[in-house]
């Protein structure tokens, strides 16, 4: 897995997905289509490994979310996350509050 000064990137892990480097504009274009086409069975949104987030990153995880039933645990939270969520009204499973 690259580190966070890294391109970002995005795996799946038994049924989770974990994201790695920073979810900015730059990124979330390239990670979209790989993300979508590994949501099935997915539980949870590993965010460990992400050093920083912007509102595209943000926007690329909720929507993530809302195609994954039961709502996916999100772990970790990285540099800009818990402002954006709350300025979005994004709850603990990036659903809208």
């Amino acid at each position: 897995m690259p580190s966070p000064s890294s391109k970002a990137s995005v795996e799946r892990v038994g049924e989770t997905l974990r994201f790695a480097g920073a979810l900015t504009r730059e990124a979330v274009a390239p990670l979209w289509a790989a993300a979508t086409r590994l949501l099935d069975g997915v539980h949870s949104l590993d965010l460990r490994d992400v050093p920083r987030v912007d509102s595209a990153g943000v926007a690329l995880l909720a929507e993530l979310a809302a195609g994954i039933a039961p709502p996916p645990s999100v772990l970790g939270a990285p540099e800009g996350y818990q402002a954006l969520c709350a300025a979005y009204r994004l709850g603990a499973t990036l659903a809208f509050t």
